[in-house]
């Protein structure tokens, strides 16, 4: 049978078009050659997601977001997206929206839920909708406490930079930079010493090494004589010094015992009173003298006789 122009024209064309929707449609991610199930979730505010966005469950891909339209005058979004997959699950799973990474875009995942008493879900259901803060907002969630410590302490810095301001004036920065200059002059001094001292070394270090030999033999000939004086017997001394000092031990037992003229002297009472009355009467005898001179010591050119003796106060008290 002989196809005519027009049919074969008709024919490329509706195969065309064909292609193109199916192209169109597998590019926004769906494949008109398998079987799938529409399910529609609302939301009130989307974050982001776009049309043909995946559908994932438990992380796997198994389908694509179809359209996302108000829903009403509230502003309420209404999301249809299918899945190609015959995985089952319930019509109390979620529908969550979630950030696939901090640079992607977003995605849909359905979180199944396996209560026993719920029904499947079927093609056309209203699944419940859900907003997942995922990586983007636990980062968010991480980076705040951290941002507040951060403002915290550039206000810390703000308020030290500050004050130090303040206290570096004009004439403060002058002090510390005729200050620093002190200390780069006292270096250069410290620097021109030392050289000075290891000129100085090094021009004497013959003489150093000679007085350092001199040292180690005094040294030697000090430890000679220290062997020496410890070889000395001094036995005979330590001995004679026992006796002496055991002598001296017998003359003071003697004295305390009353032996000899010491020993009367430091225990007799008698001859302390004794000593004591004839004291007190060279005493008497001397002061009678100084007052009566004349009694004592006569001379008269006419024989006048001297007065009669008074016997003088006593002072004895």
């Amino acid at each position: 049978m002989k196809l005519s122009k027009e049919i074969k024209v008709g024919i490329l064309t509706v195969s065309a078009v064909a292609l193109f929707i199916f192209g169109y449609q597998y590019l926004k991610g769906r494949n008109l050659l398998k079987d799938d199930r529409s399910f529609y979730a609302v939301y009130n505010n989307v974050e982001g997601l776009t049309q043909s966005a995946p559908v994932t469950i438990n992380g796997l891909r198994v389908g694509n977001i179809d359209n996302i339209d108000f829903l009403d005058s509230s502003g309420r979004l209404l999301v249809k997206f299918h899945v190609d997959e015959s995985f089952s699950f319930s019509s109390e799973s979620t529908a969550s929206v979630y950030s696939t990474s901090l640079i992607g875009g977003k995605a849909l995942a359905i979180v199944p839920n396996f209560e026993s008493n719920a029904r499947p879900a079927q093609p056309g259901d209203t699944l419940k909708s859900k907003i997942d803060s995922g990586i983007q907002g636990q980062v968010m969630d991480e980076f705040l406490p951290l941002k507040d410590k951060i403002e915290h302490m550039i206000v810390s810095a703000d308020s030290v930079l500050t004050a130090v301001n303040k206290t570096l004036n004009p004439k403060t920065r002058a002090a510390i930079v005729s200050s620093l200059g002190e200390v780069n002059r006292t270096l250069v001094e410290i620097r021109g010493l030392s050289r000075s001292a290891n000129s100085f070394l090094e021009d004497n270090r013959q003489n150093l090494d000679r007085t350092i030999a001199n040292l180690d033999t005094t040294t030697k000939n000090f430890a000679a004589i220290s062997d020496t004086l410890a070889q000395v017997e001094i036995a005979g001394t330590v001995k004679e010094l026992e006796m002496a000092v055991s002598k001296f031990n017998v003359v003071l037992d003697d004295v305390a015992s009353g032996k000899g003229s010491l020993g009367k002297l430091m225990t007799d009472d008698k001859l302390y009173t004794n000593l004591e009355r004839t004291t007190r009467q060279a005493e008497m005898l001397l002061q009678d003298i100084k007052l009566n001179p004349k009694r004592y010591v006569h001379f008269s050119v006419f024989g006048k006789k001297p007065g009669e003796y008074e016997e003088p106060e006593s002072r004895d008290q």
